[in-house]
């Protein structure tokens, strides 16, 4: 299935972009998508904008909080200071300097963070241990057994938060895949195909799967090829739901490649 990350045993970006034709669709085509739904309606309270903003916090706290642990932050005022961040964002507070734009929600994120930190002092009184608003439940054991998986080498903490905004996007694709297997009741041959498409395998180990999961053995290779496909398109629509158009779509993919690739 392409390259993959093998410490998570997860299919990376390679496998959904580049090898296998991860192409922008049409403006036509373009779905509206949660930071395209957050631009229009600018800084207005639409509920429906609010929403979206929330959804996508909720997704990418974690390469926020990487990015506070590795400035030298401990994991309690990581937490707090990432919790509060995001607050603010939902209240529509956004930091000086980091209006929201037509553009990456992953670069408008990390721009907003940077000068939500810098200026941290206007809102000392409230980024204490249980002192902020909890608008999104963070979850400090998940996000320092995540950190704890982090290669120990000396990268910055720009390169760290560009990292695992990737493999958080592919996570989120990948859980949605597996559920929707879930839904069908084919869980069990959803983690099968999987298992089959991240490692090397040859006509024998087909077999034996195929006799396993009662198919033929061209029955599994389509079904396999038929996981691949939808894996890509969700990690399409992972992708187009943090750009505001089209003619960004095929850009990001790029940047994500490259990132998990370096």
């Amino acid at each position: 299935m392409g390259c993959v990350d093998r410490r998570n045993g997860r299919l990376d970006m390679g496998t959904a972009a580049n090898s296998c034709g991860f192409i922008a669709r049409s403006s036509a085509q373009f779905p509206t998508t949660h930071w395209s739904v957050v631009l229009a309606a600018g800084d207005s309270a639409s509920p429906h904008a609010t929403a979206a903003l929330e959804t996508l916090c909720r997704a990418y706290w974690y390469p926020l909080y990487a990015y506070v642990r590795r400035q030298g932050r401990t994991p309690e005022d990581a937490q707090d200071l990432t919790q509060e961040f995001l607050a603010h964002l939902l209240a529509k507070r956004f930091p000086r300097g980091a209006v929201p734009e037509r553009g990456r929600f992953r670069s408008f994120l990390l721009a907003s963070l940077r000068h939500f930190l810098v200026d941290q002092h206007r809102y000392h009184g409230a980024v204490k241990r249980g002192g902020g608003q909890s608008l999104i439940s963070l979850d400090e054991s998940e996000g320092e057994a995540r950190l704890r998986m982090e290669p120990q080498n000396d990268s910055t903490p720009e390169k760290l938060y560009e990292r695992e905004w990737a493999m958080t996007l592919l996570d989120r694709a990948q859980l949605r895949l597996r559920e929707e297997y879930a839904e069908a009741g084919h869980v069990a041959l959803h983690d099968r195909l999987k298992s089959l498409s991240l490692t090397e395998k040859n006509e024998s180990s087909l077999a034996q799967a195929a006799l396993e999961q009662g198919m033929t053995q061209s029955a599994l290779k389509s079904a396999i090829h038929r996981l691949r496909a939808r894996y890509r398109e969700l990690v399409r629509e992972e992708v187009a739901h943090t750009v505001s158009d089209p003619a960004e779509l095929q850009e990001e993919a790029r940047h994500l490649i490259a990132v998990i690739s370096s």
